[in-house]
């Protein structure tokens, strides 16, 4: 090499004194606060499976060395077992972690696989340590949720109305071919007509049959789709596409926007998960004036119900209905006014629609049926705004317990709720908008929701893990680390608060000088 550059080692070159391992990794590298923290859990009371029953008759691995694995994967976006395994080979970082050993990509995955209800709670349990040194607490937490892909394809997924579309054209196809042959007498018309009828009849057949098979076990499921790979998948749709998915929901904490409760369903709709989260989140916080927020998609009277009855303030927008009848000058639910006092509701004409007998039962809820008079309504000089051609009297349907949500639609009309709904974007999209698009987990690795529900908790904790080595640096997390050790966090919070009260101003600084450098 020329003299005007710097000139490396000699690679053969025997050293006297040739550097440790530990040399070779910064004290303040995010590898040594993960092997502090993996060291001061209790797996076994956690409840991750015992490893140490080889089939092999050789000495197994330690269910700690391979969660530090997947919280340094999942912390530097290397989740597949095989990728983890190669760093464990090539990165000086991996090999200090797992102190030179090096196991399998199938033990790797295996530990992933067979252990999704301990690694929800190893995100519990960081949870409740951040809870302990006064990083969570906020009186609101927002709540909201997220498609991430499944390992599953389009490919193998059946639904009831595709399944139904098939039947129909190979039922079509085959009746157009009978009746072309019972009217085709000649030979000569017959050839000329078999250029138009369906080739491979018999492979017509095996999919009608097939597809007839699909029909029955979609019946017997009592599911309406069904993927072959992963059968608590479900189809979701986005404005843009549609995708094999499951629903991951969080709720935030505003203090300092730890993920403070997760879980995932296979449904693409949020409107049973309001008391669910909220449940999670209170077991949490467990703060007398906490507010749950979400977006108008949570909007669902019997979870509200259930909030209120499990004393939960929740600050949920309501759906806006009507504004198509409104358009079309029609009369719209809220101008028809319920006197208490009569039991009855009083139309725009000032008639009575007077309560019934009957009852509706929908979607887990009781509905009380109201009528108007024939009469009333047929004299009713307004009725083209309010009934339609042919229909002759006025019907509607008051919930059982609607007075309870009257004075929730009522709460969120106030300017205090108004504020606490427009703040929620802040609180709980930031979240997912990192999760997705900075650290790349968009999808997940193993099959049925269980497993899942697992590796969704690992996610979460590795964004909880990586706020807060953010949030309170590599060194104090260490000193942290050896309070917990000693029992006693007091002295800890107190110095962690007043790292953070001196660090802020100058964070904010910097996200505002990024902000404005973006814009230019």
């Amino acid at each position: 090499m020329s003299e005007k550059y710097k000139e490396g080692l000699n690679r053969k070159q025997q050293l006297l004194f040739p550097p440790s391992l530990d040399e070779y990794v910064d004290v303040n590298n995010s590898v040594r606060a993960i092997d502090e923290y993996v060291t001061s859990l209790d797996l076994k009371r956690l409840g991750f499976s015992d490893t140490s029953k080889s089939l092999s008759g050789q000495k197994s691995y330690a269910p700690e060395l391979l969660l530090k694995i997947y919280i340094y994967g999942y912390l530097n976006k290397i989740r597949s077992s095989r990728n983890l395994e190669k760093e464990n080979n090539r990165n000086i970082e991996m090999m200090w972690l797992t102190a030179g050993l090096k196991p399998t990509y199938k033990t790797i995955a295996d530990f992933r696989k067979d252990n999704p209800k301990a690694l929800k709670q190893v995100f519990k349990e960081f949870i409740l340590l951040c809870k302990g040194i006064g990083l969570i607490g906020s009186e609101i937490v927002g709540l909201d949720g997220a498609f991430l892909r499944a390992n599953a394809s389009k490919n193998t997924l059946i639904m009831k109305r595709t399944i139904e579309e098939d039947i129909k054209k190979a039922e079509d196809a085959t009746q157009e071919y009978l009746a072309t042959l019972e009217y085709s007498d000649e030979e000569t018309t017959t050839n000329k007509l078999s250029k138009n009828l369906p080739h491979n009849l018999d492979k017509l057949f095996k999919k009608k049959a097939n597809s007839k098979a699909d029909l029955a076990l979609l019946k017997s499921l009592n599911k309406t789709q069904y993927n072959r790979t992963d059968p608590d998948a479900s189809v979701m749709t986005k404005p843009s596409h549609n995708l094999m998915a499951y629903n991951s929901q969080i709720c935030v904490d505003d203090k300092y926007k730890f993920i403070v409760a997760t879980d995932v369903t296979s449904s693409g709709s949020d409107k049973q998960e309001l008391h669910k989260m909220a449940l999670q989140t209170k077991e949490i916080i467990d703060n007398p004036d906490l507010i749950i927020t979400a977006d108008k998609g949570y909007y669902s009277a019997v979870e509200i119900k259930k909030c209120v009855d499990d004393n939960i303030n929740t600050i949920v927008p309501p759906i806006r209905t009507g504004q198509e009848q409104k358009n079309k000058g029609k009369f719209t639910k809220d101008m028809f006014i319920y006197d208490k006092t009569k039991d009855a509701y009083i139309c725009p004409n000032n008639k009575l629609i007077s309560k019934t007998n009957s009852l509706n039962q929908s979607y887990a809820r009781t509905m009380y049926m109201y009528r108007s008079s024939q009469t009333d309504c047929l004299s009713c000089p307004i009725k083209s705004k309010c009934l339609g051609e042919k229909t002759k009297q006025k019907q509607t349907q008051r919930w059982e317990h609607q007075e309870l949500l009257d004075e929730y639609n009522h709460k969120m009309q106030t300017d205090e709720s108004k504020a606490i709904i427009k703040k929620r974007g802040s609180i709980v999209e930031h979240p997912f908008g990192t999760i997705k698009r900075n650290l790349g987990w968009d999808h997940f690795l193993v099959r049925g929701k269980k497993k899942v529900a697992g590796e969704n908790a690992l996610i979460m904790f590795a964004y909880n893990f990586k706020r807060l080595l953010n949030l309170i640096g590599i060194a104090l997390f260490k000193k942290l680390m050896i309070a917990l050790k000693d029992g006693n966090l007091s002295k800890i919070r107190e110095e962690i608060a007043l790292y953070i009260a001196s660090f802020r101003p100058y964070m904010a600084i910097f996200f505002q000088n990024s902000f404005m450098i973006q814009l230019r």
